[in-house]
């Protein structure tokens, strides 16, 4: 654990954070122009795929959810490209020494979208919602024992144990403040406000025809002076890849995070005068593609069979073949973003077919068992977005060469999401998880034993269990000792790469695309996940 010296370091450094924001805050510009004087007015038309199953994340951690949750409902702090806390619902904040008391000021006239007054009895309320309904959440506010309303514009967080990482888990996108007179009865993740969103934040909910679009209308009373400073924000859906392109090219959006295009469309598009492309953004989200093993499935209970798929696997064919070589091969479950948590050497199996066949015929997968020269009859189902499909593809077309027939299963995102983590209904699966900005609140919801709950979206789909391994996450979730936490984290790192619940594959190049009169739409970690509120159009 840490010394009482060293967590007050990090207490002053909140103290600091929290007395230099203003009422209103600041944010590092995007771009060299973002600093000229914005302009009023306009629609932005910002394109996002897949559809999302909800428009709140307080029980939900979908990425196409993630990218507009925010516009409505809003966190009590953002952050920088730093991940540096900035004032959002709460102006200023406070740790105590010992790392177990939480005090946040809460910006005072703020009302929320029905003209209810925002209150401290709305954040108690939320994070116990997050707590209990969040697939993230239930662990992150785990160590949350008690959360106080001493008045009416201050919370406290009472924790029994410390949470090294709870600074940083409170934005919009992660842990957003729900209004709690619309979430006071019933289950936060089937409430009806979840799809008609009521927030504080920059953009009021006009309506969501499924398939076609959301709108947003600015807020005429929004807490932070003359923002949001266009009208309005139309999010689009259009699934075809193509379609997508052209609406980017043709101006019909003008805005499109999540690396929208087909991989093969990328440099070209980068050619293109009017637009930019934007790297910067996705400090908080870190996505990785995994193939994820059903351990339920009775061919995969079986270790050798799992070590033969990743001895069949050519990953850095992969990568060039199915990724256009867009992104970074992975050793293990960390994203290589996460500098201090990765472990660069982490033993990963090589492409050996002859030892791959030889495991096979070990675990009884025969040539003939399956019928003709198949070992094994295996469904594969992948998250419904190029990434996911083309590594389905790549991996039906080397487990065949093992004797091992792949059927891929395609659907809405709907469907899939049911399929995984409801149903259980398949073999293997191409999943896209976003790290986040912490192993214990983005890769821990993956392995823990404890997240596995049938229904739980983005959890532990594998139903992967081991003592050792809970232990370890468990241990990291609290240690404020740094370097201790990083031991921890990276001995969990060497128990899944020998006990192969899943093969992390690719860490994917993620960008956005905008035509390049929308300025001031990257100011922080989240990108265009944020609220958008100080995003604005140039006349040329």
């Amino acid at each position: 654990m840490s010394t009482d010296s060293d967590f007050s370091l990090a207490t002053r450094r909140h103290f600091m954070l929290a007395a230099a924001a203003s009422g209103l805050g600041t944010a590092v510009p995007s771009l060299a122009w973002a600093q000229d004087k914005p302009q009023k007015g306009g629609t932005l038309n910002l394109l996002l795929f897949p559809e999302p199953p909800t428009l709140t994340t307080i029980a939900h951690t979908a990425g196409s959810s993630v990218t507009i949750s925010g516009k409505v409902t809003e966190g009590l702090l953002t952050y920088d490209f730093n991940l540096n806390p900035q004032p959002q619902l709460a102006v200023a904040w406070s740790i105590s020494p010992d790392g177990l008391v939480y005090r946040f000021q809460l910006r005072q006239g703020v009302k929320w979208h029905d003209g209810k007054p925002f209150t401290s009895a709305d954040v108690v309320h939320s994070i116990a919602l997050l707590k209990e309904f969040h697939p993230r959440g239930r662990a992150t506010f785990a160590g949350v024992a008690e959360v106080q309303a001493p008045d009416a514009h201050t919370v406290v967080l009472q924790l029994s144990r410390p949470i090294p990482y709870l600074i940083t888990a409170l934005a919009a996108s992660e842990s957003p403040i729900v209004p709690k007179h619309l979430y006071s009865s019933g289950r936060a993740d089937t409430n009806p406000a979840n799809n008609a969103p009521v927030g504080t934040g920059p953009f009021v909910f006009k309506e969501w025809v499924r398939g076609s679009h959301v709108i947003y209308e600015r807020n005429p009373n929004y807490w932070d002076g003359d923002k949001p400073y266009i009208d309005r924000l139309v999010v689009r859906f259009i699934p075809d890849a193509a379609a997508r392109t052209a609406a980017i090219e043709s101006g019909q959006v003008q805005i499109a995070p999540s690396s929208p295009v087909p991989f093969a469309e990328v440099e070209r598009l980068r050619a293109k005068p009017g637009l930019q492309f934007e790297t910067r953004g996705y400090e908080y989200i870190n996505s990785v593609y995994r193939l994820e093993f059903n351990l339920e499935s009775e061919p995969l209970k079986d270790l050798r069979v799992r070590q033969a798929i990743a001895h069949a696997l050519q990953r850095e064919n992969l990568l060039k073949v199915a990724w256009y070589g867009q992104g970074k091969l992975t050793t293990g479950p960390v994203h290589p973003a996460l500098k201090k948590f990765y472990v660069p050497d982490l033993p990963v199996l090589p492409y050996d077919l002859k030892r791959a066949e030889k495991l096979l015929d070990e675990a009884g997968l025969t040539r003939g068992k399956a019928g003709g020269q198949w070992r094994a009859r295996l469904n594969l189902t992948p998250i419904p977005n190029e990434g996911g499909q083309r590594t389905g593809d790549f991996l039906k077309q080397a487990l065949g060469r093992i004797g091992i027939d792949v059927q891929i299963n395609s659907q809405d995102f709907a469907t899939y999401i049911k399929r995984i983590y409801t149903d259980r209904a398949f073999d293997l699966h191409v999943s896209a998880m976003s790290n986040t900005f912490d192993p214990t609140v983005g890769i821990q919801r993956l392995y823990w034993s404890k997240s596995f709950q049938r229904g739980l979206p983005f959890s532990n789909g594998s139903h992967y269990a081991s003592p050792e391994v809970d232990r370890l996450l468990e241990s990291a979730a609290v240690e404020m000792n740094e370097t201790q936490r990083i031991r921890e984290v990276a001995a969990f790192q060497k128990h899944i790469a020998t006990d192969l619940p899943d093969i992390t594959l690719v860490a994917p190049d993620i960008y956005t695309i905008a035509d390049k009169r929308v300025r001031n739409h990257t100011v922080g970690a989240d990108g265009v996940a944020g609220n958008l509120a100080g995003v604005w159009l140039a006349a040329s």
